[in-house]
């Protein structure tokens, strides 16, 4: 399993896990929006380049996430798939790019709401190989 829905008071939260960093947060937010809808039956009919740079790696995790909720409340898109990911460390910064592949969420059943990101509970840990993401997500 990619990831998992963790028992939490009134929000989302999500454990999810990689191999590689790319791949654990990618994991993460196709749990986020697999919440919302199968991602596997959105169709890749847009595409998203998306860049973002941070300070810390827990603050590139939430900018990752949030810059996806802004495309989904301000365009419509909603996520498929993540292609190419890529975060790079470098002097006191941590990058990421990537491309985001969905559709527009007015042709799919879209189940609740997710409202925002938070840094309560988040975490991003390495245990025994693999990467393990937990993030809470205001709903």
């Amino acid at each position: 399993m990619r990831y998992e829905y963790l028992d939490h008071t009134a929000d989302l939260k999500i454990r999810a896990y990689g191999g590689t960093l790319e791949e654990a947060f990618i994991n993460t937010v196709i749990g986020a929006f697999d919440f919302l809808t199968d991602t596997s039956k959105v169709e890749r009919t847009i595409k998203k380049k998306i860049s973002i740079t941070a300070n810390r790696i827990n603050s590139l995790l939430y900018d990752f996430l949030e810059e996806l909720l802004f495309l989904l409340d301000t365009e419509g898109f909603i996520l498929a798939e993540i292609k190419d990911m890529r975060i790079i460390e470098g002097e006191g910064t941590f990058s990421l790019s990537c491309t985001a592949l969905g559709d527009k969420y007015k042709r799919y059943e879209v189940k609740g709401n997710i409202k925002s990101v938070t840094y309560s509970e988040m975490s991003i840990k390495k245990y025994q190989g693999e990467y393990v993401i937990e993030v809470v997500l205001d709903i």
